[in-house]
C-alpha cells in the first residue's frame, strides 16, 4: 500500500487469529485502523501498566478488579480496548480475559516475535495470542509505541470518550500516562496495584517523589481508585466512558 499502512492476518494456532495493521507513520494510522474493521466512533479504553515488573500479589489483585470492575465496564460501554499486546503483565490478563470485545495490540514490531516466525536480537518478547488485533509500528526500542498507543486509542474512539487505566507499572507506563493526558485523555489510576500506580497515590496523600510522578499525581485529568473496591473501580471508569464526563 501507498499511504503507510498493511494489513495482515497474524496465526497463533489453536484456531486463534488476529487481524493486524503495520503502520509506517503517522498518517496511515487512521487508514489502518479503519482497514481492521475499528470503525467508530466507540469508546475506547487504553490500558496501560505493568509488564515483567509485576509480583503474584500484584496480579492476583488486579486479576480481581478486571473480572469484577474493568470486564463488566467494557462489556457495558461497547468498548474498544487499547493496550501493548504482548504476553506479559497486564497484557496478558487482558488477553486471557478477553471474551467479546476488541482488544488491539500496539507494539514495537521489532520488540516482538510474531507467530510462525524466529526471534530476532535483542529480547524480542512474544504477542499475547488471545488479542483480536494489533498495530504494528516503527521504532526499536521498548517505550516507543507510547505515543502510538495513546493515538490508536484516540482514532478509535473519534468523537466518543476515550480514558486509559493505569495498572502496577513502571517508566514506560509512566510516559503512557502522559502521552494520554497529552491527548485530553482522563487517566484512572488503579492505586493498591503497586509501583507507579501507588506512587501516584502516595504523592496525592502527600509524599515526595520525582517529578514526573508528582506531575502525574498532581494532573486534574488523573483520577484514583482503590483496586480492593471494584465496584467504585466500575463506577469511575463508566463515568469517565460517559458522553461528558
Amino acid at each position: 500500500m501507498g499511504d503507510g499502512r498493511s494489513v495482515f492476518t497474524l496465526d497463533f494456532g489453536a484456531g486463534r487469529q488476529a487481524l493486524a495493521a503495520r503502520v509506517s507513520d503517522r498518517d496511515g494510522l487512521e487508514a489502518a485502523v479503519r482497514d481492521l474493521g475499528l470503525t467508530g466512533p466507540r469508546p475506547a479504553v487504553a490500558i496501560v501498566g505493568g509488564a515483567n515488573g509485576m509480583t503474584d500479589a500484584d496480579m492476583e489483585r488486579t486479576s480481581a478488579v478486571v473480572a469484577l470492575a474493568l470486564l463488566p465496564t467494557f462489556a457495558a460501554t461497547r468498548a474498544v480496548v487499547v493496550d501493548g499486546g504482548t504476553d506479559v503483565g497486564v497484557m496478558r490478563l487482558m488477553g486471557r480475559a478477553r471474551d467479546t470485545f476488541p482488544l488491539v495490540g500496539v507494539a514495537v514490531e521489532q520488540t516482538v516475535v510474531l507467530p510462525g516466525r524466529s526471534a530476532g536480537p535483542g529480547d524480542p518478547a512474544p504477542l499475547e495470542s488471545h488479542h483480536s488485533h494489533f498495530v504494528l509500528v516503527p521504532g526499536t526500542e521498548w517505550g516507543e509505541e507510547a505515543p502510538w498507543l495513546a493515538d490508536t486509542a484516540t482514532v478509535v474512539a473519534g468523537s466518543a470518550p476515550s480514558a486509559t487505566v493505569l495498572i502496577n507499572g513502571g517508566p514506560v507506563s509512566a510516559d503512557d500516562a502522559a502521552e494520554s493526558l497529552r491527548s485530553h485523555r482522563p487517566v484512572l489510576v488503579l492505586a493498591g496495584t503497586g509501583r507507579l500506580a501507588d506512587r501516584i497515590q502516595a504523592v496525592r496523600n502527600g509524599a515526595r517523589d520525582d517529578d514526573q510522578v508528582a506531575h502525574l499525581a498532581e494532573h486534574p485529568l488523573i483520577h484514583i481508585a482503590d483496586v480492593s473496591d471494584p465496584a467504585a473501580v466500575r463506577r469511575q471508569l463508566t463515568a469517565l466512558l460517559r458522553p461528558g464526563g
